[in-house]
């Protein structure tokens, strides 16, 4: 079993950005690809920025900053994921997006390499198929923020090898993970509750039973969460619950994981939540969440 020594993550988003933290900071060389230079720009200050905040509160200390940022680099070429070992995919929730993507990296990579899908929705074993080598395909799904959350959920694909298992498991618990091992089925276990959790408060917003900020306050007060529902959204985005909703519904027919029209309605109008500065909240900047 070939040690994993270089990470690349494909997408440079809310997610991808918060798994490259994890990544770097676990000591992993770590390569963030995204076809636009702005958004690894961003993604590279937001990290700087969560690091320089943790050092702050004392849960990081200062020599490690510069240490973990030497470990992170960014590319727009997916050429530099040649010497990956391991490559997590986090880019938006589309089979043909996410085939084209993993067709391409199957020419570039190793035949060590194992590929894995941050989805929470499609079929790993769908994914899988598109790779080239669904023998060395896992699912590895992080939870937002990814940079603060524990669980990954790892779901094996009907063709993943034991071993490929394995070694994704053995790097998971080295970036100080908590892995949880699911079958293949859509939302696994944590979206399986929240997809339809997070559109039933949608849907009291859309009834006017409350106003969003008394649905998080009622939800963090009652239920003990550190997020509300709607702040919860506003950080995953609207364009990509939309996606979310659509995959999970299309497998299961489960009304509750239908989307809400008020969700269609804001992404009309630009409002995707904290990555365009309006949700179902306002936001003055676009900081990494816990920065």
């Amino acid at each position: 079993m070939s040690e994993i020594k270089t990470i690349g993550i494909a997408g440079a988003g809310t997610m991808g950005a918060g798994i490259a933290i994890v990544c770097a900071r676990a000591g992993f060389r770590t390569r963030v690809f995204d076809l636009k230079q702005d958004a690894l720009d961003r993604a590279r200050s937001q990290t700087e920025g969560f690091l320089r905040k943790s050092v702050e509160r004392g849960k990081l200390a200062g020599e490690k900053l510069p240490e973990i940022m030497a470990q992170w680099s960014g590319t727009t070429r997916l050429e530099d994921f040649a010497d990956c070992d391991l490559v997590i995919e986090a880019v938006f929730e589309s089979l043909p997006v996410k085939h084209d993507l993993f067709g391409k990296l199957d020419r570039i990579c190793g035949p060590q390499a194992i590929f894995a899908s941050n989805t929470s929705t499609i079929s790993i074993t769908e994914i899988a198929g598109g790779s080239g080598r669904p023998d060395r395909f896992v699912g590895m799904h992080f939870c937002l923020p990814a940079q603060l959350m524990k669980l990954v959920e790892m779901s094996p694909g009907l063709a993943t090898s034991e071993e490929t298992l394995a070694r994704a498991w053995t790097v998971c618990e080295a970036m100080g993970q908590k892995p949880v091992k699911t079958q293949d089925t859509p939302g696994f276990v944590l979206n399986y509750f929240l997809i339809p959790f997070n559109n039933d408060a949608i849907r009291l917003v859309e009834q006017g039973v409350a106003e969003a900020a008394d649905i998080d306050l009622a939800i963090k007060t009652g239920m003990g969460y550190a997020m509300g529902p709607l702040e919860l959204l506003d950080l995953i985005g609207m364009d990509t619950q939309k996606l979310l909703c659509e995959a999970m519904h299309g497998v299961t027919n489960e009304p509750r994981a239908a989307c809400p029209p008020l969700v269609k309605r804001m992404i009309a109008a630009g409002w995707l939540g904290r990555k365009s500065g309006r949700g179902f909240h306002p936001y003055a900047d676009s900081k990494m969440y816990g920065a």
